[in-house]
């Protein structure tokens, strides 16, 4: 077992209604806030209003940024950015998934220092301070919502990449199962099946520790046992909790305590998908981590193994594999490139982009060779 600390300067409030703490929480450090949301959902269902109504009934002011995308893009974090700068906000509050929360943390940060986004994701700019962020949750998926990482992409670069800072916890955030009701089936499943990629590199990390080995088991079981359920009944709001769950401790340390690192060779695979050919980032993941699976087999076998018997009772690295995939399909998730219109054709554009952002893992190292096999592998 490797020596770990543990620290999460994130507050987190689950439940139904958790959303009516929000105004009273924000005024005890933020005056004047920018909120920053996605496409226009949250202003049909009533989860917009929700937050502004906290906001006015403690004299908050706010003005918005809208627009964030799925595989958020630095043009809209910068252009939040200058709103929050020329507006003068001492907050964030982000409603939204994994897109929206992960350009709200490079968002807080520019403001707070001035910055291009591009220049901090890229450690030009080394940023001390921040501008509170507190995030209101309505995907469950990629944990952001208590961890210290962000994602962003930059067309113009053809670059895809992560940032990490204790900076961007966070400060409070509020999860209300019922706001995830709205996400059809299709964005649900590939929530899940980044869940599991969370939980599957984690467990692929650095270091040994049967605790935390079985933590993250059980969050992969629980997962796999509520999804079909909660795709047969969207609106159930005990499995959409369930979920919402599993998504935050899939990513908030729990799953890495008595490791060094997680192994984030999946993602970047992921990633390059994304950035291509507008991949959800769920998806991308489903297609990647049994490809990764049956090509580092031989190199992982007793990993794979004690997966195996944590999460299927069985040692057969095949099976388990096997058993991977299958779940995948059966939430419809795309586990072929050709389910994405990836061909044979888009293979030189895609090795050319694992070469230029030098995809890899941390601990399972992927080497360029490994490229076509992995491209074979997920077109098959």
């Amino acid at each position: 077992m490797e020596n770990f600390s543990i620290f999460n300067p994130t507050k987190l409030f689950f439940g139904k209604d958790v959303v009516l703490k929000l105004g009273k929480n924000v005024s005890k450090k933020s005056k004047n806030v920018l909120i920053v949301y996605g496409k226009g959902s949250i202003e049909n269902n009533g989860i917009l209003d929700t937050v502004k109504t906290q906001l006015n009934s403690e004299g908050i002011n706010f003005v918005i940024y809208k627009g964030i995308k799925s595989n958020p893009i630095i043009e809209d974090v910068d252009g939040a950015i200058s709103v929050g700068v020329e507006n003068m906000v001492d907050g964030i509050v982000a409603i939204g998934g994994g897109s929206v929360i992960d350009s709200a943390k490079i968002i807080a940060l520019g403001i707070a220092e001035k910055a291009k986004g591009w220049d901090i994701m890229k450690f030009i700019v080394t940023p001390k301070s921040v501008i509170p962020l507190y995030a209101v949750l309505t995907l469950a998926a990629t944990g952001t919502e208590m961890n210290s990482f962000a994602v962003v992409q930059n067309h113009k670069t053809g670059e895809k990449i992560g940032y990490a800072s204790p900076l961007i916890n966070p400060l409070e955030s509020y999860l209300d199962p019922s706001y995830t009701y709205s996400v059809p089936a299709d964005y649900t499943s590939y929530g899940i099946a980044d869940i599991i990629a969370h939980c599957l590199e984690a467990f692929f990390g650095q270091g040994e520790c049967d605790l935390t080995d079985m933590f993250t088991a059980s969050i992969i079981k629980n997962v796999m046992e509520v999804a079909p359920k909660l795709l047969n009944d969207l609106t159930n709001y005990d499995y959409r909790a369930q979920i919402m769950y599993a998504a935050t401790m899939g990513l908030n340390g729990t799953t890495s305590f008595g490791k060094i690192s997680a192994d984030w060779g999946v993602h970047a695979l992921g990633h390059d998908l994304s950035l291509l050919y507008d991949t959800p980032h769920g998806a991308s993941l489903a297609i990647a981590y049994p490809a990764w699976l049956k090509v580092k087999k031989e190199e992982v076998a007793d990993r794979i193994a004690r997966l195996g018997e944590l999460v299927f009772g069985t040692n057969d690295i095949d099976i388990t594999i096997q058993k991977f995939e299958e779940f995948f399909v059966s939430i419809k998730c795309p586990v072929r490139l050709s389910e994405i219109n990836v061909t044979e054709s888009n293979r030189q554009e895609y090795i050319s982009s694992l070469i230029k952002n030098k995809a890899s893992g941390y601990n399972i190292l992927i080497n360029e060779e490994e490229y076509n096999l992995l491209f074979e592998t997920m077109l098959k």
